[in-house]
């Protein structure tokens, strides 16, 4: 059954286009036809030319042979009588005297052969209803000049002509036919994996399966396009099936604070409690409100992040700057909270100077760089408020050593629990301490990793239960860009 008006009207548009286009085999077919006959005409004015040429040469040779035995006969034997031409030879003598001891062409002729004889060409003239080719020969016997006239009917050449032209006509046209056959034939030929991709592609598209696209054997073009299909579909599913993980997870982590925001509320309302304890319920429905902004707030953030290619270009210096104002926002909570007293956040090394004439280019935005420091920074923080071990220091190390920009924040509050560690940079994942002391969503490292793994770099956890934790992010050069001199 089909989908409605809006199935119909769209299977009409899909109609109308295929009325109106051409498919590819026929635009290739006639394309190549259209190709053919341009070449074939070009070819065929070259080789007609060429054939005029050739017989011309073998009329001239022609005429040369008939009028052999008349030049050898003067020369050999200048006193006999010359002897008359054969059937269908048109001859003509010419003595010294002027007179004619031999002739066999046309009498139209007669009064034009003084003339013809001191030509000593090939001359065209009109007889009649016909048109000779004539050649004259001189011959010097006993220091006197005859003249042999040799001529042949041109309308011999056109026969000929038109034979050859028929057999070339016939032949390019049958090599016209072929190209297009051939084109034909070999387009649906190749045109057939595409079939086969079409209808692969249209059995995936109605049903949920992990199956890909077939890929043929030979590596053409063909057979990069479904690989090149293939890696696209695969990121499509990856990225439905982290959609339909967020959906979950996000579900699952906005349950619990909801329902413990809606109670708090409804406590407010409907207990006769006193004013005190009236601002504690506010106070902790404010606390739920809070941490459900701040859920809401990093899940948006993680899915913009994980759904955008790399989109942006920020230079080492720009970076550097991002780092260091992460730091001090990190050294202000420090100071405004009693719990982290103590704890010193350092800065060990910034970015090594660069030559003046080039600047690293990154694929990550500033901004985007500057939230992955603070998200290492307050996981760190927040290790040593739940803790409270010592010494409690975070260090911050940034270098662009080689091609490679590398943020190392270390700290000295204990570091992961080890069965937590293969989970650290999971969604919603938490450990224990965390988990239980209210603290945190879980997304903190999730979106450091997504922020590496956009910007084509990698992120590495350095545990040492008992004494703290190293975070390392390493981010390749994306490219180099020119800066204007100082």
């Amino acid at each position: 059954m089909t989908g409605g008006p809006g199935g119909d009207e769209r299977g009409g548009r899909a109609r109308g286009g295929r009325g109106r286009h051409h498919g590819i085999r026929t635009r290739i077919a006639g394309g190549s036809l259209l190709i053919a006959v341009v070449v074939s005409l070009f070819a065929g004015l070259a080789i007609n030319a060429q054939l005029e040429r050739i017989v011309r040469d073998g009329t001239v040779q022609a005429l040369r042979s008939d009028g052999a035995q008349y030049v050898f006969a003067l020369q050999a034997r200048p006193d006999d009588p010359l002897q008359g031409p054969g059937l269908g030879t048109r001859i003509a003598v010419i003595a010294p005297d002027g007179s004619i001891p031999v002739f066999s062409l046309p009498t139209t002729l007669a009064g034009q052969l003084p003339a013809l004889a001191a030509t000593r060409e090939v001359t065209i003239v009109d007889a009649g209803r016909a048109t000779y080719v004539l050649l004259s020969q001189p011959v010097t016997v006993g220091g006197d000049t005859w003249y042999v006239i040799a001529g042949r009917d041109e309308a011999e050449e056109t026969t000929v002509l038109v034979q050859m032209r028929l057999l070339l006509v016939g032949s390019f046209a049958l090599l016209v036919l072929g190209v297009a056959a051939g084109g034909w034939i070999l387009t649906t030929v190749s045109l057939r994996p595409v079939t086969r991709l079409r209808v692969s592609a249209q059995r995936l598209s109605g049903r949920s399966t992990a199956e890909l696209l077939p890929v043929g054997r030979a590596d053409d073009e063909i057979a990069q396009l479904a690989i090149t299909l293939n890696d696209l579909i695969e990121r499509l599913r990856a990225s439905a099936d982290r959609e339909r993980q967020l959906v979950s997870d996000a579900s699952h982590e906005l349950r619990t604070p909801l329902a413990i925001l809606r109670t708090q509320l409804e406590l407010a309302r409907l207990e006769d409690s006193s004013r005190e304890q009236l601002l504690a319920d506010i106070e902790g429905a404010e606390r739920s409100a809070t941490r459900l902004s701040a859920l809401v707030t990093s899940l948006l953030e993680l899915s913009r992040i994980e759904a955008d290619a790399p989109v942006g270009r920020s230079t080492a210096a720009a970076l550097d700057a991002e780092a260091l104002e992460a730091v001090e926002r990190a050294r202000f909570r420090v100071a405004s909270d009693d719990t982290l007293a103590g704890v010193e956040v350092e800065v060990v090394s910034a970015l090594a100077d660069r030559a003046p004439d080039t600047a690293a280019a990154y694929a990550v935005r500033a901004d985007d760089f500057g939230r992955l420091v603070d998200n290492l920074l307050g996981n760190a923080l927040q290790a040593f408020a739940d803790r409270g071990t010592a010494p409690r220091r975070v260090s911050v190390l940034l270098d662009d050593a080689g091609d490679l920009l590398t943020l190392r924040v270390s700290d000295t509050a204990g570091g992961l629990d080890p069965a937590f560690e293969p989970r650290a940079l999971e969604r919603f994942s938490r450990s224990d301490a965390t988990r239980s002391s209210g603290h945190g969503s879980g997304l903190g490292l999730a979106i450091v990793a997504a922020i590496a793994r956009n910007a084509g770099g990698a992120i590495q956890l350095l545990n040492r239960p008992g004494h703290g934790l190293e975070v390392v992010v390493t981010l390749p050069i994306a490219q180099v860009l020119p800066t204007d001199p100082v």
